[in-house]
């Protein structure tokens, strides 16, 4: 293959700052190219698609090819008095997006601001935070079949999305290559500052007038002040999702352990924090060698330098064995762990 490189260190591609290598890499940076690649791979060879690499965790060396996404574009398709339809190229960092779209006057995606990752991570993993959903903004995506080499369209239904969950997590996980997203934005804003301390954050920055920049403002000075930036220290972001219990094992809970946090689902199910879970079992700030649990927020395990990916596997195992022994709830991690 054109431009195929063999035994590379992973390091600089995956946010934990793990140094594994790829048996073989390749960058792509158009679809043409990503098919001729695929034409020529060996049937037998294992295939992983990079993106940003954030929400990933190697515990080992990668026995297979690497393809590293780097298509990049944004293209307005149409519009009309309510919305405008965007078409990114999966190659995009997400951040660098919503900042694209503030500058836009598009709403829709400003409570989802400094999420780390590519454009086209984002479906795959429903991404959310602050009261808000990447489906709720999503109209389709363009994916390549890896077993036709044909690209396929799917619409939101098709997708299958879920609580961080979306069908390339389920049954087409490793089937397909994510090529590019079209998302309906708006141009009316509905701003949802009513979720966690945006509210409070925007009296404390002095905001006299709404508008998406400053709510995008409020939402990027909160992870700020929570998560560790992975320049300066490894971290895939959130490492466990927020367990959903039925409201009767909840209650329960609330009368053992009256502080317990909850949020009303549909179909009398409690959204549990993880965060919460996790603290209450003593792991915050924890840290065992070059490994730990970040000292600000629990729900981020971190690699202070030369951690190693299987460590970090190991401590999340014990992290949920322990929440499961005192709560009676299974976490699940939310970074794909290979």
């Amino acid at each position: 293959m054109t431009g195929l490189t063999h035994n590379v260190s992973l390091k600089a591609f995956n946010t934990f700052g793990l140094d594994i290598k790829a048996k073989y890499f390749l960058a792509f940076s158009d679809v043409g190219t990503l098919l001729e690649q695929l034409n020529q791979l060996e049937p037998a060879t294992p295939l992983l698609i990079l993106g940003g690499g954030s929400n990933i965790l190697f515990t080992k060396d990668y026995d297979g090819l690497v393809l590293k996404n780097e298509l990049k574009g944004i293209e307005l398709l149409r519009e009309n008095d309510d919305h405008v339809w965007v078409r990114v190229m999966a190659g995009e960092n997400w951040h660098q997006f919503v900042l694209h779209c503030i500058e836009q006057n598009w709403a829709g995606v400003e409570n989802l601001s400094l999420i780390p990752g590519t454009v086209g991570a984002a479906p795959m993993q429903n991404i959310g935070a602050y009261g808000v959903e990447i489906k709720e903004v999503f109209e389709s995506l363009e994916a390549v079949n890896i077993a036709t080499k044909e690209v396929e369209e799917f619409d939101a239904e098709k997708c299958q999305f879920g609580y961080r969950e979306s069908i390339f997590k389920k049954e087409a996980k490793g089937k397909y290559i994510i090529t590019s997203v079209t998302l309906r934005l708006n141009k009316k804003t509905e701003f949802n500052v009513s979720y966690g301390a945006i509210r409070e954050t925007l009296e404390a920055m002095g905001v006299q007038e709404l508008s998406i920049k400053a709510v995008s403002d409020a939402v990027i000075k909160i992870r700020q002040s929570k998560l560790p930036d992975p320049e300066e220290v490894g971290n895939a972001g959130s490492f466990f999702k927020n367990p959903t219990i039925d409201k009767i094992d909840y209650e329960g809970l609330k009368a053992e352990f009256p502080s317990i946090p909850g949020y009303k689902q549909p179909g009398d199910k409690i959204k549990v924090p993880a965060a919460w879970l996790i603290e209450q079992t003593g792991w915050k700030g924890k840290t065992f060698g070059q490994i730990g649990v970040h000292k600000n927020q629990p729900l981020v395990l971190v690699n202070y330098g030369m951690g190693e990916g299987s460590g970090i596997e190991n401590l999340a195992l014990k992290i949920r064995e322990s929440v499961a022994t005192r709560f009676g709830i299974e976490l699940t991690p939310e970074v794909n762990i290979i």
